[in-house]
């Protein structure tokens, strides 16, 4: 049995609380994984210029 069958047997008898943190660890783990590509850092700098040439906008919750 692969480790992913496994995963998908156990699953369903996690409650939904249980479920949800798997989720999220997930989401994390995904998130720690990705690198930041030529185009992303190139938009990032982008926009640190436009906030110290102060050209941007805020947003005040109501």
């Amino acid at each position: 049995m692969s480790s992913v069958q496994e995963i998908e047997a156990v699953l369903p008898k996690l409650s939904r609380a249980e479920i949800e943190e798997v989720r999220a660890w997930i989401d994390d783990f995904l998130e720690d994984q990705l690198e930041l590509t030529d185009d992303v850092k190139a938009k990032l700098d982008q926009s640190r210029h436009e906030i110290a040439d102060g050209n941007y906008t805020t947003h005040q919750p109501k």
